[in-house]
C-alpha cells in the first residue's frame, strides 16, 4: 500500500498500481495549471463515506510508494481516469477496465467511466 498525502495533513493508503496511475493523471493536470476535486470512497474501517479534496498547483502532495518497482501503466486506465477528471465531478477512483473487453464493447465509455457500487469500488483507508 503506497500514500497519498495532500497538504501534509490528509494521509490515505491506495493500493501501489492504483496510486502510480492517480499520480500520472494529476500530475498532468497540475502541469498544466489545471484545478479540479478529487474524490475516493473511504474504507469502513476508518467510517466508510468519502473524502473529496480540491487538487491545485499550489497545495502539497506527496505520493509514497511501499513497492521499489514502478508499476506498468495501463493506458486504458489513465484515459478513464483523466476522462473522469476532465468532468464537472472531477477525479474518482474507479477500478482498471479490462483492456480486451473495453476493446470488444460498442459503448466502452459507459462501461470504463462509469462509477461502480460501494461494495466493488477500491477503497482508501487512512493512516
Amino acid at each position: 500500500m503506497g500514500k497519498f498525502i495532500y497538504d501534509g495533513n490528509i494521509k490515505v493508503d491506495f493500493e501501489d498500481r492504483l496510486l502510480a496511475h492517480l499520480q500520472a493523471v494529476i500530475m498532468a493536470k497540475v502541469r498544466r495549471g489545471e484545478s479540479f476535486p478529487f474524490t475516493w470512497k473511504d474504507d469502513i474501517s476508518i467510517g466508510g463515506g468519502r473524502t473529496t479534496v480540491y487538487i491545485h498547483p499550489n497545495v502539497s502532495m506527496v505520493f509514497k510508494y511501499h513497492g521499489s518497482r514502478n508499476p506498468q501503466l495501463s493506458s486504458t486506465w489513465l484515459h478513464a481516469l483523466t476522462y473522469n477528471a476532465n468532468s464537472g465531478r472531477g477525479l474518482y477512483v474507479i477500478p482498471e477496465p479490462d483492456d480486451v473487453a473495453v476493446r470488444e464493447q460498442p459503448h466502452r465509455e459507459e462501461m470504463v467511466f462509469r462509477e461502480v457500487p460501494n461494495d466493488q469500488a477500491p477503497m482508501a483507508s487512512r493512516s
